[in-house]
C-alpha cells in the first residue's frame, strides 16, 4: 500500500487542485506508465486525472460510465430540500464537499437559500472528512464533529453516541445511498430524510464507450482501471450483467487487470463482486494517481538480460536500447513466455497454449514470425531447430 504523497496523515488534506494533483506527482520519471494502458470510468475531473496519466506516457481508455445532471434539472433534489426545510434536523449529516456546494448552489437558484442556512445553523451539523467540513465552513457553518477515518459508518458511530431516538436527521447523499447505515439510524429511533445533491445519468454515447472498456478488460487489454465513484462501478457491473461478460470482467479483475478506486465508498462495490482494489491512504486523486504508478513500476515491470542489452517489458511494450514498440495480445504473450523462461528452450508445443483459436505449428510459426517483424531487434527471438524457440540471451 502507498504511502501518503504530501506526508500528512490520511484524511488531513483541503480540496486539491490540478496543481496539487501534479505536484503529489512531480518526483515520477515522466515515462514511468510508458506502455501501459489505464481505463478511466469518471466523467467528473476526468480532465485532469487523463492528463496526469498521459504526461507519465500511459495510453487511456476513457469510457465515462455516469454524470452528474445539471442542478436545473434536478426536480428531485428540490423535493429532498423542501422536505429538510419543513422537518428542521435535529442533525445533519454532510458527506463530501461537492454534495454541500451542490445543495447550497440548488437551493439559491430556486430562491431557497437563505432559508436552508437557517435550517442547517440551527442543526448539528456532522461531517465525513476536512474537505466536507471546509464547505461547511465556507458557508459560514460550523460542524459539530467529524469521523476520524472519512467514513459514513464512523459518523454514524459518532450521533449514536450521542443518542438519536426521537431526532430528524438529514443525511446528505453522495450518489451512492448506504442503506446499511440509514438503517443503523432509524433502528436507533431517528427520523431519517436524505438529500442527494447530485444524481447521476449516464453520458451520450456511454453505453457503447463502457461496452468497449468491459472488452478490453476481459481481453487482458488493459493494466489499470480507476474508479473515483461508486455509482460508476455499479454501472460497470450492470452493463457487464447486460452484454453477459459479468463472470468474465470479474475473473480478468481477479487475475490480470488491477481496479484502482479512490477511497472506501468506491471500493464497496467493488469488494462486494469479490474484486479487490487498489485503494490509496489518502482519500484524493493526486494520491490515487501515484499508487498507479508505484504499483506498475513495482510489480508489471518485467526486466530480462539478453545477448542485445537489457529487455524492459511494460503493459504492452517491449523497449530495447530506448526503442519501443507496442504488440497486439498474442505476439506479447509469447514473447512474455520466452521472457519468463529466461534463455531456456520452449518447445512449440507450449508455446502454441498462447495461440487463441489456431494451435497448430503453422500458426505457430505465422505468429513467430510477426513477433519478430514487430520487435526492435528480431534477433532477440531464437529458433532451436526441431525443438522450439528460446530468448537470445
Amino acid at each position: 500500500m502507498a504511502g501518503t504523497a504530501t506526508g500528512r496523515p490520511p484524511g488531513h488534506g483541503t480540496a486539491e487542485s490540478l496543481e496539487e494533483v501534479r505536484a503529489l506527482v512531480e518526483a515520477t520519471n515522466a515515462e514511468a506508465l510508458a506502455g501501459f494502458r489505464i481505463g478511466v470510468t469518471s466523467d467528473r475531473r476526468s480532465d485532469d486525472l487523463i492528463s496526469a496519466l498521459e504526461r507519465r506516457g500511459a495510453q487511456v481508455l476513457h469510457a465515462p460510465a455516469l454524470r452528474i445532471a445539471p442542478v436545473a434539472e434536478d426536480r428531485a433534489l428540490l423535493q429532498d430540500t423542501a422536505a429538510v426545510l419543513h422537518a428542521r434536523p435535529d442533525a445533519t449529516m454532510i458527506t463530501t464537499a461537492y454534495g454541500m456546494r451542490r445543495w447550497t448552489e440548488a437551493a439559491d437558484v430556486h430562491g431557497l437559500g437563505e432559508e436552508l442556512m437557517d435550517a442547517l445553523e440551527a442543526s448539528r451539523i456532522f461531517v465525513r472528512g476536512p474537505k466536507a467540513r471546509g464547505a461547511v465552513r465556507a458557508a459560514g457553518l460550523n460542524d459539530a464533529g467529524i469521523s476520524h477515518d472519512e467514513r459514513t459508518s464512523s459518523l454514524v458511530d459518532l450521533l449514536l453516541a450521542e443518542g438519536v431516538s426521537g431526532a430528524t436527521v438529514a443525511v446528505q447523499l453522495h450518489g451512492y445511498t448506504d442503506t446499511t447505515q440509514l438503517a443503523r439510524l432509524r433502528d436507533a429511533g431517528a427520523r431519517v430524510l436524505t438529500v442527494t445533491p447530485y444524481r447521476w445519468v449516464k453520458p451520450e454515447g456511454s453505453e457503447e464507450k463502457v461496452g468497449r472498456l468491459i472488452e478490453a478488460v476481459v481481453a487482458r487489454q488493459l493494466d489499470v482501471v480507476t474508479f473515483t465513484s461508486a455509482p460508476a462501478v455499479d454501472a460497470l457491473l450492470s452493463t457487464a450483467h447486460e452484454m453477459g461478460r459479468y463472470d468474465a470482467l470479474v475473473e480478468a479483475f481477479g487475475n490480470d487487470v488491477v481496479a484502482a478506486a479512490v477511497g472506501p465508498v468506491t471500493s464497496r462495490p467493488l469488494e462486494d463482486a469479490g474484486i479487490r482494489p487498489l485503494m490509496p491512504e489518502r482519500y484524493r486523486m493526486g494520491a490515487l494517481i501515484r499508487l498507479v504508478v508505484e504499483h506498475l513500476s513495482e510489480n508489471r515491470i518485467q526486466r530480462v538480460g539478453t545477448a542485445l542489452g537489457e529487455v524492459q517489458i511494460r503493459g504492452r511494450s517491449v523497449i530495447l536500447g530506448g526503442r519501443r514498440t507496442d504488440l497486439s495480445p498474442t505476439p506479447m504473450a509469447i514473447f512474455r513466455a520466452l521472457a519468463t523462461a529466461g534463455g531456456a528452450v520452449l518447445p512449440r508445443e507450449s508455446l502454441q497454449q498462447c495461440l487463441p483459436d489456431a494451435p497448430g505449428e503453422h500458426a505457430l510459426d505465422m505468429a513467430v514470425s510477426r513477433l519478430r517483424q514487430a520487435l526492435p531487434d528480431a534477433s532477440l527471438v531464437a529458433t532451436v531447430i526441431k525443438r522450439g524457440y528460446r530468448l537470445n540471451v
